[in-house]
């Protein structure tokens, strides 16, 4: 049965109210990053959508430590927690991806280790808090507390059970008989795997990396409790934004919040060809 014209108006107002409320908090970002010191204080001002005199100063402020009409510096800048979020959240999502593939290959075709999903599962049963204390004390003991290598392990442990869940929905859905067949044709195990298999499951590998490298990307608890100073993240860099004559400097937070955004997005961008197969095929099959 078709919809009628005043479902279609009402579905097609539905989506348009949707979109308006996700956009509104980014929209108000964009429009807080560009307004001066004196417009972003609404308690002086009142509150307006744009800027009226727009500028780059908050960019300025958080990539060298001063500015104009805020004469408060950094004890550091920007840079580095930039460059550690990016290292530490691309080499935890590919260490995530690669051993949860492996491993997920492994379940889903020689049905070893029957115990070991759920196994892989326990890892993320526990509160993260309490996980973290013992973790404290062991990166502590090793000497990886404010180390991009302990970081990015951690990264990598937290984030595999998600790698390993979704890989596998993936290779239980490509057929025995392909690679059979293969090995019957003279492959080996292993070219199977990487000629045959893992082409077939592009998909699922592009929308576990970016599902991956987003939770790496936006964690708070695991950076603010295992760095101190030189491999601060964004979000913990971002918390620190903050001076006692000013309080929270909430406009040179939305220019990191919106320099934050950029990865994702980039990434998502290029692999969107293989994200619309990715999520709602794969990853949502049980």
């Amino acid at each position: 049965m078709r919809p009628s014209p005043a479902q279609i108006a009402l579905r097609y107002v539905l989506i348009i109210l949707a979109t308006a409320i996700v956009l509104i908090p980014i929209l108000w970002m964009i429009s807080l990053a560009f307004k001066p010191y004196n417009e972003w204080q609404t308690a002086a001002t009142g509150v307006h959508w744009w800027p009226k005199n727009p500028t780059l100063g908050n960019f300025e402020y958080i990539f060298t430590g001063q500015t104009e009409g805020l004469v408060v510096s950094l004890d550091f800048t920007a840079v580095r927690p930039i460059f550690a979020s990016l290292l530490t959240a691309s080499l935890g999502t590919i260490l995530a991806v690669i051993v949860g593939t492996l491993g997920a290959y492994a379940v889903s075709r020689f049905k070893v280790a029957n115990n070991l999903p759920l196994s892989v599962l326990q890892l993320r049963l526990f509160p993260p808090l309490a996980v973290m204390i013992p973790v404290m004390i062991m990166w502590a003991y090793l000497g990886m507390i404010d180390t991009w290598w302990g970081l990015s392990l951690i990264y990598t442990i937290v984030t595999l059970p998600f790698s390993f869940w979704l890989m596998k929905t993936f290779f239980d859905e490509v057929p025995l008989e392909i690679e059979e067949a293969a090995l019957v044709e003279g492959c080996s195990r292993f070219r199977v795997f990487w000629k045959v298999t893992l082409p077939m499951v592009k998909a699922g590998i592009a929308s576990t990396i970016l599902f991956v490298f987003i939770l790496n990307w936006s964690d708070y608890l695991m950076a603010l409790l295992l760095t101190r100073k030189d491999w601060v993240t964004i979000p913990v860099y971002m918390n620190a934004l903050a001076t006692a004559m000013s309080g929270q400097l909430y406009g040179m937070k939305a220019a990191l919040g919106l320099i934050a955004a950029i990865p994702p997005v980039i990434l998502g961008l290029s692999i969107q060809r293989y994200l619309v197969r990715g999520l709602t095929f794969g990853a949502l099959k049980q």
